[in-house]
Parts: C-alpha cells; structure tokens; sequence
C-alpha cells in the first residue's frame, strides 16, 4: 500500500460519524447491512450517510452491491487488510515474538481471508 492511499483511509477513518460506520459494518460481516438500516441504527440523515460512505468507499474500506431496491453496504475486507498490513508491516523491527500477540489480537473473530 502506498503511503497516500493509507493516508486517505486513515483519513476516512478520522471523522466521528464515519468511524461509528465502519465499525457497524465490521460488525455485520461480509453481510452487510442496506443503507436506511445503518441510518437508521446510527441516526444519520440519509444524505449525510450516502456523504460518509461514499468518502469510506473512495479509501477502500467499505464496499456495496444492490439487492432489489436496497443497497447494501459491507467492509471492504480487502483494502481493510490492506491498511492493517501497511500500519504493521515493520512492526518491532521484524522480531515476530514481539508483535505476533499484537497481530493476533487483531484476528481474533475476524472472517478468514
């Protein structure tokens, strides 16, 4: 990953209401979640969260695809390990006993690649 594009996803990350997003949807799976819940669930007008996930969707975090007449959205798990490998990627100077409890932490619960 280059430093820009991590700049722009921890960028995306830096707002309040998108952070409260991403980690709703981390939540929910590669299931996702239609975009009047997460509204709904978070409190969001719906030009304010179509705003948000539009700016998560440019950094690579977040995904979507339409079923019916709803729109879902889901954690783009891709660019999410993307980010988290670019963020650990010289972690503790390459000694793999010092941050592998760290990583580990990271993967507890989380989907299979």
């Amino acid at each position: 990953m280059e430093i820009s594009t991590a700049i722009g996803a921890l960028g995306a990350l830096a707002q309040e209401s998108r952070l409260k997003i991403f980690r709703l949807l981390v939540r929910c799976g590669p299931d996702g979640m239609a975009a009047g819940d997460i509204a709904r669930g978070l409190k969001l007008p719906q030009n304010t969260l179509s705003f948000h996930l539009a700016a998560l969707a440019r950094a690579h975090l977040v995904g979507f695809r339409k079923e019916g007449r709803s729109i879902i959205y889901f954690v783009d798990l891709e660019g999410t390990r993307g980010l988290l490998s670019f963020l650990v990627k010289d972690c503790c100077g390459g000694k793999a006993e010092l941050c592998g409890p760290l990583i580990a932490s990271a993967e507890a619960g989380c989907c299979p690649a």
